[in-house]
């Protein structure tokens, strides 16, 4: 079975995946939905301090340039402030911008911030996690990563890969809604590998940040004798998680992850050539969400049916099981995702800044 096969399969047993879904490398075409009165876009995220945000923002702003009629998308990054967060949404609807889109960092707890902009006449469009709020009253669409599924797989893979042993989930701030969900779905896919302990029954918090990371999995690495696969919901968590352990001179666990990063995957092909890989899955692609949102919010603005499905699934992008290696281009930034959607030539001037 392929990584693609692997992946179907999964997904056709969680039975909290949505029916219609679609792959994150696969695009619509915004035009129909442009219009022709004048948008702006605000992107606003709870955290926004990581590449794979930058990346984000870039993607948007590369959407939105198939719209001749958006004269301008603005970013904010609450630097992971509640508080903050809901102001700027609140500070964006009443200079009158036409979108709002936001990464859903904090959750149903937003919902209130989200409908006040909705009421303001904003096309309110928050992504990536799944929402408990009303469509049409406190947003207008919510296009979300199925990070449940995802963790499932992950947790499937583990097992079938690791049969026996110990594992953590490293996560990102704490309380994030989309890292529970991500540990939820990894619980319930080793559910089936009873030989597989989770050491910890809650995600590792690493605040998404690599030297927080590094720290994070160093104690890990103090704390337990033995851990033989670590999950992560974020390549930068991933990397830091080799790091550590090349640190401590230890042999690499075995690592399921979503989002990469041009240095993770060098560094594995690497080690391949040297005859030292270690087991790993990631899927990727997950910057392009932001573009699913902006299209799902001119959609609705311009009163045309959105084809596209809310659900979204990150594509297999490396699976050392199944022969599937990850890009690696030593030409570009450490960070840089070449998964992302973006053309190369924009994603290369993106990290030359």
């Amino acid at each position: 079975m392929g990584a693609g096969s692997i992946l179907l399969a999964s997904l056709s047993a969680t039975t909290s995946f949505a029916d219609d879904f679609v792959f994150v490398n696969k695009h619509g075409d915004i035009t129909p939905f442009c219009g022709t009165e004048p948008v702006r876009v605000a992107l606003i995220d709870g955290y926004g301090g990581n590449s794979w945000r930058k990346t984000a923002f870039a993607e948007i702003k590369d959407e939105a340039s198939k719209c001749s009629n958006i004269t301008e998308v603005v970013y904010s990054d609450a630097g992971g402030d509640a508080q903050a967060y809901n102001a700027a949404i609140n500070g964006f609807a009443a200079q009158g911008y036409e979108v709002i889109v936001t990464f859903t960092d904090f959750g149903d707890a937003a919902i209130p911030a989200y409908r006040a902009a909705t009421q303001a006449g904003v096309t309110m469009v928050p992504y990536f996690s799944n929402l408990g709020g009303q469509m049409g009253v406190d947003y207008v669409a919510n296009p979300y990563e199925d990070a449940y599924a995802a963790g499932k797989i992950f947790g499937e893979w583990v097992g079938k890969t690791i049969k026996k042993g110990k594992t953590v989930f490293l996560g990102g701030l704490p309380g994030s809604a989309s890292s529970v969900t991500f540990l939820d779905g990894y619980k319930e896919g080793l559910k089936a590998y009873p030989d597989v302990e989770l050491l910890d029954d809650n995600f590792i918090v690493t605040n998404w940040n690599p030297a927080d990371a590094q720290k994070a999995v160093a104690g890990l690495i103090a704390k337990y004798p033995q851990i033989d696969a670590i999950g992560s919901d974020y390549g930068v968590t991933s990397l830091a998680a080799m790091k550590a352990y090349e640190a401590a001179g230890l042999p690499m666990p075995a690592m399921a992850f979503i989002a990469t990063n041009n240095e993770y995957s060098c560094k594995y092909m690497d080690a391949k050539a040297a005859g030292k890989a270690w087991p790993q899955l990631a899927l990727s692609g997950t910057t392009a969400d932001v573009r699913f949102a902006l299209r799902a919010a001119m959609a609705a603005r311009a009163g045309v049916e959105n084809p596209e499905p809310r659900a979204l699934v990150a594509f297999p992008f490396a699976n050392s099981e199944e022969g599937l290696d990850p890009k690696c281009d030593p030409s570009m930034p450490p960070d840089a995702d070449l998964a992302s959607s973006l053309p190369i030539d924009k994603l290369k001037q993106l990290f030359a800044q």
